[in-house]
C-alpha cells in the first residue's frame, strides 16, 4: 500500500469511526434510541440546564451531532460536517464544563475530543475514499471551511451566550426577591 492510500484509509476510518459515535449521540437526543431522552427527554434537559427553548436546542444539538456525524462517515459536505458537528460539540462542552475536563466526573474531556476530531476532519477534508471525491468536491469547496466553521462559531456562540444572559437575569432578579 502508499503512502497516499494508507493515509486515505486512514481519514476514512477517522471519518466512519467519529462519524458513527456522533449519529449516535444524536440518535439518543432525537429518538430516543441507545438509551437517550429522545427529543422530549432532552428538551426537559436542557431546559434544566438553562438552555431555553429546550426543545429547539434539542433538536438542534441531535441535529448537528446525527446530522453533521452521517455526513462525516459518507465524506460529504466534509467541511460543514466537520463544522456542524464540532459546533454542536462545543455546545455539549459548555453544557460539562461546570463538572471539570475529566469525563469520569461529568467533565467535557469526552466532546471535546470529538469536537476536535470533527473539526479536524472538517479541515483536512474527507481523503479519496469519499463522496467528495466521488462527486469532484462540488459540496467541498475551498470557501466552505472558513464559512462552515465560522457558522458553526457564531452559532455555538449565541446559544452559549444566550444562556449566559438567562443565568445573569436569573441570578438578578433572585437577588431582587431575596430568594
Amino acid at each position: 500500500m502508499s503512502a497516499i492510500n494508507r493515509r486515505d484509509l486512514g481519514l476514512c476510518v477517522l471519518r466512519v469511526g467519529t462519524g458513527a459515535v456522533l449519529v449516535a449521540h444524536g440518535a439518543q437526543k432525537l429518538f430516543g434510541w441507545f438509551g437517550g431522552g429522545g427529543l422530549e427527554g432532552t428538551a426537559k434537559a436542557m431546559e434544566s440546564m438553562g438552555y431555553r427553548p429546550g426543545r429547539r436546542n434539542a433538536v438542534a444539538a441531535g441535529l448537528g451531532e446525527a446530522g453533521g456525524g452521517a455526513l462525516l462517515m459518507l465524506g460529504l459536505a466534509t467541511p460543514a460536517a466537520g463544522a456542524a458537528a464540532a459546533g454542536a460539540m462545543a455546545g455539549a462542552v459548555a453544557v460539562h464544563a461546570p463538572a471539570g475536563f475529566f469525563n469520569q466526573s461529568g467533565g467535557f474531556e469526552y466532546p471535546a475530543f470529538l469536537g476536535f476530531t470533527a473539526a479536524a476532519i472538517g479541515v483536512t477534508g474527507a481523503g479519496r475514499y469519499s463522496l467528495d471525491h466521488v462527486t469532484r468536491h462540488r459540496f467541498d469547496q475551498r470557501w466552505m471551511v472558513p464559512a462552515a466553521f465560522l457558522g458553526a462559531a457564531l452559532a455555538a456562540a449565541a446559544v452559549v451566550g444566550k444562556r449566559a444572559v438567562e443565568q445573569l437575569e436569573e441570578a438578578a432578579d433572585s437577588d431582587r426577591t431575596g430568594d
